[in-house]
C-alpha cells in the first residue's frame, strides 16, 4: 500500500471519528479527556493566545466532549466540570456576563447530576468562588431608579410620552437580560407601574392595559416572589377601573367611557401589527424561529423554567409582541428536533400575541429583531459539538480531503435572488443577483475541485430568500465557513474597487451605507442594532472571520492587479450585515466589485472575469486553512494516537 492510500485512509478514519463520537472504536472519553487537557495546557503556557476567544472556545468544546461520549461515564463529570472552569477563565478576559453565566449553568449540572462524583463538592466551592457579574440586574434597577426620579422632579418633562417610555425600558431592561436575578420581578413590577403613571397623562387605554399585561407576566414569572402579591392587587385595582369607565359609559354620565375590551369579530385596527406567520429551520445542536409581523412593533421575551407542579414538565421560551394581533397562522407547529418540542401562538391579550417555543434542552439562545419586513429572530444553540460531521459525499471523494482538515464544509450565499434584484448595473439589464449567482456557482466548483472540501449554495436559482434564512441555512448545515458573494454600488459611478467585510460594529460613514443597501434598509436601522449586536457578537467568531477576510480580500486584489488595470483594494471593513447575524462559524460578505461603474460592470458581466474572482477568493481561503492546518492536524494525530 503506497503512502497516498496510507493517507487517504487514515484522514477517512479521523473524519468518521469526529462524525460519530460515541463510536467505541474512536476516541474514548478518558483519551478524550486527555487531548482537551493537553489542549488547555498549551492555552496556559501562552498568555498571547488567551486574548482570543476562540482558542478557549477550542478547549471548551474538547472537555464537553468528554462529556458527551458517554454522559453516564466516569470521565463525564470531570469533563463538564472542566468545561465550567475554562468559562470561569474567560470570563477573565472577556468581561462577559455570558461566560459567568455559562460556568454557573455548568457547575450547577454537575452538582445535580453527579451527586456521587469527587466533582460535585468541587462544583459547590466553585459556584461560590464565582463573581457577580459586573452588570447585573440590580445595577440595571437601581439605574432605571435613577432615571425615573429624576423625571419625577420634573413635571414639564411628565407631559412628553418618551420621557415615560425611556425609564420603562430602562426596568424592562433589567428582567430581560436577567430574568433568573432577584431583581428582575422589582424591575417588572416597577415597568408596569411607570405604564399606570403614564396611562394618567395620556388617558390611553392600552397604556392601562400594558400595565396589567405586565402584572400577569410577573404573576406567572415569578409565584414565589413578594411582587407576586403586590401585583395581584395592582391588577384587581385596574380591573376595577376599567369596570367603572365601561359602567360609566353605559349611564350615560355625559362623557364617553373608554371600552378596553375588543371582541374577535372587530376589525383590527390598522395600527396594530398582525403576526402573519412563523418560520424555522433545525438540525441537532441548533434552532432558528422567525416569528413574521406586518409592522414594527414593541416585543418582550422571557425564559421560564419547568415547573410539573401545573403541568409544564419543560423549560419555555415566549416572546410577547405588544400591539399586535395573530393572522391566519398555524396556531402549533411541531417541530420535534433534539433542542425543540414545539412552537405555539396565541392571542395573549386583547393585544398581546404571545409566541411560545416548549424547550427539550439549550445551553444559549439570542433574540433579536430585524426590519423592512419586520421580524423577530430566535437563535436556540445546544451545547457545541466540535468539529462538522463530514458528510457522505466528503467521505467518497477523500483524494482531497486532507488539505481540508478542519474546514470540511463551506456555503456559498449569492446575495439577492427572485423578487430582490439587488444593485442595478451600469449596463442596461444587468442586475447583481444574476451576476452573484454566476460568480457563486462558479467559486462553487473550484473550492470543490481545488480543496476538496464539500460546498453547498444557499441557492442554485434566481429564488428570493430572506436573509435570515441564508445564515440558518448555514448553521443547520454545520458549516466551517460562511461566504457571501456579492456586487457593490454607489450614485457616483466613478466609484469602483473590492472590499470584504466581517460582522462588528462600526461608526464608517461608507460602511454603514453598503450595510444599509445589502440590508435593504436605513442607515437608521443600522445603527438600531448596536444594541443588539453587543449580545450576539459573544457567539461569533470575530477573530476567525477577521483573519478569513484579510486573506480573501488580500489574495483576490493580488490575483487581479496581476491580470487587469484599475483594481482599487478598498480594504478588509466591519459592519452589521443582517446575512450574518447569528452564524456560528466564520463569515464574510464579499463584495466584488462595483457594478454601478461602467468598467467593472463589463467586467462583473464578462465569464473570465467571474473565473479570475473566483480563483483570488479560492487563493485566500486556502491561506486561511493552510494557516488552520498545522493546530488541526497536530490534533487529528493526537487523537489517532490516543486511538492506537
Amino acid at each position: 500500500m503506497n503512502r497516498s492510500a496510507i493517507a487517504i485512509i487514515f484522514s477517512v478514519f479521523v473524519l468518521l471519528c469526529l462524525g460519530l463520537p460515541s463510536s467505541s472504536w474512536c476516541e474514548s472519553a478518558k483519551q478524550s479527556y486527555f487531548k482537551a487537557e493537553s489542549c488547555y495546557q498549551k492555552l496556559s503556557r501562552a498568555p498571547s493566545k488567551q486574548t482570543y476567544r476562540s482558542n478557549w472556545k477550542q478547549c471548551i468544546n474538547q472537555f464537553a466532549r468528554v462529556h458527551q461520549i458517554n454522559p453516564e461515564g466516569a470521565w463525564a463529570a470531570a469533563g463538564l466540570y472542566m468545561t465550567a472552569n475554562l468559562y470561569a477563565e474567560l470570563y477573565k478576559h472577556s468581561r462577559s456576563d455570558r461566560d459567568i453565566q455559562a460556568a454557573r449553568a455548568r457547575y450547577a449540572r454537575v452538582i445535580a447530576d453527579y451527586p456521587n462524583s469527587k466533582y460535585r463538592e468541587r462544583a459547590r466551592a466553585a459556584i461560590k468562588d464565582l463573581p457577580e457579574p459586573e452588570t447585573t440586574a440590580r445595577k440595571l434597577y437601581f439605574e432605571a431608579e435613577a432615571a425615573y426620579k429624576e423625571l419625577r422632579e420634573h413635571p414639564e418633562r411628565q407631559q412628553y410620552r418618551s420621557s415615560w417610555e425611556k425609564c420603562i425600558d430602562r426596568f424592562a431592561a433589567a428582567y430581560r437580560q436577567y430574568p433568573g436575578d432577584g431583581w428582575a420581578p422589582a424591575a417588572m413590577f416597577m415597568s408596569a407601574r411607570l405604564y399606570e403613571k403614564l396611562y394618567v397623562h395620556s388617558s390611553n387605554s392600552r397604556d392601562q392595559e400594558a400595565a396589567a399585561d405586565v402584572y400577569r407576566r410577573l404573576i406567572e414569572t415569578y409565584p414565589d416572589s413578594q411582587y407576586r402579591e403586590k401585583a395581584r392587587q395592582r391588577l384587581a385595582s385596574i380591573g376595577d377601573a376599567i369596570g367603572a369607565a365601561i359602567v360609566g359609559s353605559k349611564k350615560g354620565s355625559g362623557k364617553p367611557g373608554r371600552e378596553t375590551r375588543q371582541s374577535a369579530e372587530e376589525p383590527v385596527s390598522e395600527q396594530m401589527a398582525k403576526v402573519t406567520g412563523i418560520r424555522y429551520w433545525s438540525n441537532p445542536d441548533y434552532t432558528r424561529v422567525v416569528i413574521d409581523a406586518s409592522r414594527e412593533t414593541s416585543f418582550q421575551n422571557n425564559l421560564l423554567h419547568k415547573d410539573p407542579s401545573i403541568n409544564k414538565p419543560y423549560p419555555r421560551l415566549y416572546v410577547d409582541l405588544s400591539n399586535a394581533r395573530l393572522g391566519e397562522v398555524k396556531k402549533k407547529i411541531p417541530i420535534n428536533d433534539s433542542l425543540l418540542r414545539t412552537a405555539r401562538a396565541g392571542q395573549y391579550s386583547r393585544d398581546t400575541v404571545r409566541v411560545v417555543v416548549d424547550l427539550k434542552s439549550f445551553a444559549d439562545y439570542n433574540i433579536f429583531s430585524l426590519k423592512n419586513p419586520f421580524r423577530i429572530v430566535m437563535d436556540i444553540r445546544g451545547e457545541a459539538s466540535g468539529a462538522s460531521v463530514a458528510s457522505p459525499s466528503t467521505l467518497k471523494d477523500p483524494i482531497l480531503t486532507p488539505f481540508c482538515l478542519g474546514v470540511n464544509r463551506i456555503v456559498i450565499d449569492p446575495g439577492h435572488g427572485g423578487k430582490d434584484y439587488g444593485a442595478p448595473g451600469y449596463q442596461r439589464g444587468v442586475h447583481e443577483k444574476d451576476v452573484v449567482l454566476e460568480i457563486s456557482k462558479k467559486l462553487a466548483e473550484r473550492l470543490r475541485s481545488e480543496l476538496g472540501c464539500e460546498v453547498l449554495l444557499t441557492r442554485k436559482t434566481d429564488k428570493y430568500l430572506t436573509l435570515e434564512e441564508r445564515t440558518a441555512i448555514a448553521n443547520t448545515e454545520k458549516a466551517d465557513l460562511f461566504i457571501s458573494v456579492h456586487a457593490n454600488a454607489a450614485r457616483n459611478h466613478r466609484a469602483f474597487g473590492i472590499e470584504t467585510y466581517f460582522l462588528n460594529l462600526t461608526t464608517d460613514e461608507s460602511a454603514i451605507t453598503v450595510a444599509a443597501r445589502e440590508n435593504a434598509t436605513s442607515k437608521k436601522n443600522i445603527g438600531e442594532l448596536d444594541s443588539i449586536l453587543q449580545d450576539l457578537l459573544n457567539n461569533a467568531k470575530i477573530n476567525e472571520s477577521s483573519r478569513l477576510a484579510t486573506y480573501v480580500q488580500a489574495s483576490l486584489c493580488d490575483y487581479l492587479s496581476g491580470r487587469y488595470s484599475s483594481i482599487n483594494n478598498k480594504g478588509v471593513k466591519q459592519a452589521p450585515f443582517y446575512v450574518l447575524l447569528g452564524a456560528q462559524m466564520p463569515s464574510i460578505l464579499v463584495e466584488t466589485a462595483f457594478i454601478s461603474n461602467q468598467r467593472e460592470c463589463r467586467r462583473l458581466t464578462a465569464p473570465d472575469y467571474q473565473a479570475d474572482v473566483c480563483d483570488g477568493i479560492v487563493k485566500g481561503v486556502s491561506r486561511y486553512i493552510e494557516e488552520m492546518r498545522p493546530k488541526a492536524v497536530s490534533g487529528d494525530q493526537q487523537a489517532a494516537e490516543a486511538g492506537g
